[in-house]
């Protein structure tokens, strides 16, 4: 069992920037690949970014590219996900997820989840 904790989402101002974090339970986080998902209101869930266990590779939704990082410390068992330029559409609940080793854009591959973070970004 893998617990999940984000934190740092908030309401921000069209082009500013937020991190949020996630933190992870368990030894073998160095073993993990983590993800970002959101949820607008009204819409599916969906991808944002994912890592590899070993940060080889990071993968972006085609909405997100060049304006938000995925990052991850291992010392910390800790997920970052930099968000810059932001816009409104950006407003969704943010989750992260958690699978073993190779990252996928597919929500259905994440085993564990954490609560989510609410981002708002105001016009």
């Amino acid at each position: 069992q893998v617990q999940l904790v984000e934190s740092g989402g908030g309401l921000v101002q069209a082009g500013g920037s937020l991190r949020l974090s996630c933190v992870a339970s368990g030894r073998t986080f160095s073993t993990y690949a983590m993800g970002w998902f959101r949820q607008a209101p009204g819409k599916e869930r969906e991808f944002v970014a994912a890592i590899t266990w070993n940060s080889g590779l990071t993968y972006y939704a085609d909405s997100v590219k060049g304006r938000f990082t995925i990052s991850r410390d291992d010392a910390k068992n800790t997920v970052y996900l930099q968000m810059n330029s932001l816009k409104p559409e950006d407003t969704a609940v943010y989750y992260c997820a958690v699978r073993k080793f190779i990252a996928t854009m597919k929500e259905a591959d994440y085993d564990y989840w954490g609560q989510g973070t609410q981002v708002t970004v105001s016009s």
